[in-house]
């Protein structure tokens, strides 16, 4: 299929930066003359990334789109069709990580997630599967997370959603498959793009005071989160080919692992080690293993004034 790239529609959703941009640059220098739709919210960045694809030689829309917003998902399923007739490739990528102890999160946060993580892939979904189907067949790939299959600390909200968004795409791929509509995840680990940087500005905005929680402790070693997953980060780039494979592989598989390492991280924590030394390793990682003597040492400073 690899080589009819260039006579297909794909649909990039969160295509301004990181791994939709790059997914978008990737294919224009590859498949010459293929039609990309590229939706996201910063339409400054959408259009520098259109215009380097158009260089490239790639067919190109954009369209200004809030995945938060489910009518904005269904109107950009509409613009689309109305452009060019038919979405072949629907790469469900926009999303980000609203990240904190999940008794602090405050519900407008967490509804904020799962619209933009779950809702509007789903809405978007809906209202492009009939055309796939009339035209007989698509595909549609979901881009997850390792944290779609692995809860952790402090970021228990971007996994349920995550969870969410992998329950929906095993449900669609069994759904789906009778009308040669392929359904497929993949699942990055660290990636060197601003996730971690949009992640820390979510927690400020739904913790004001972080210094004032029981949970200082872990917020601050969440700041050095990306230090600690530098080495072993991918580029946006490595990611799209792994996307890529799922857009042009023959029989795709249902799950794609996108980060080093992590098939062996998933067998360990999923299959083999026992539930409290995962929970012990995911406690040190992300400070939780410091909250209670942190909060203690301050209630007690805090006694003494």
């Amino acid at each position: 299929m690899s080589h009819s790239l260039t006579t297909q529609v794909v649909l990039i959703t969160g295509a301004s930066t990181g791994i939709g941009a790059a997914l978008a640059k990737v294919l224009a220098a590859r498949f010459r003359g293929i039609r990309l739709v590229l939706a996201a919210r910063q339409g400054d960045k959408l259009d520098m990334v259109a215009e380097h694809c158009r260089v490239a030689g790639a067919d190109v829309l954009t369209v200004v789109t809030d995945l938060g917003q489910v009518d904005q998902a269904i109107a950009l399923a509409e613009k689309t069709l109305s452009h060019f007739g038919q979405v072949d490739i629907l790469i469900n990528n926009a999303g980000y990580g609203q990240m904190g102890p999940l008794e602090l999160v405050p519900i407008r946060a967490c509804q904020q997630q799962f619209a933009v993580n779950l809702l509007g892939p789903l809405a978007l979904t809906q209202a492009l599967i009939p055309q796939m189907r009339d035209r007989g067949g698509g595909r549609i790939i979901n881009v997850s997370s390792l944290g779609g299959r692995l809860a952790f600390p402090i970021g228990g909200l971007y996994s349920a959603s995550k969870f969410a968004l992998e329950a929906l795409s095993d449900s669609l791929r069994m759904e789906l498959q009778p009308f040669n509509i392929r359904v497929s995840v993949v699942e990055p680990g660290p990636v060197s793009t601003e996730f971690i940087s949009v992640s820390g500005e979510q927690v400020k905005q739904g913790i004001p005071d972080p210094e004032a929680t029981p949970y200082r402790a872990a917020l601050k070693k969440l700041t050095q989160l990306e230090q600690q997953t530098s080495a072993n980060a991918w580029t946006s780039e490595q990611v799209a080919d792994v996307i890529i494979k799922a857009m042009t592989a023959r029989r795709p598989r249902s799950r794609y692992v996108a980060a080093t390492g992590g098939d062996f991280l998933l067998f360990m924590m999923r299959r083999v080690l026992p539930t409290w030394m995962v929970d012990r390793f995911w406690q040190q990682f992300y400070g939780i293993d410091r909250v209670a003597k942190d909060w203690e040492t301050r209630r007690k400073g805090l006694g003494e004034g």
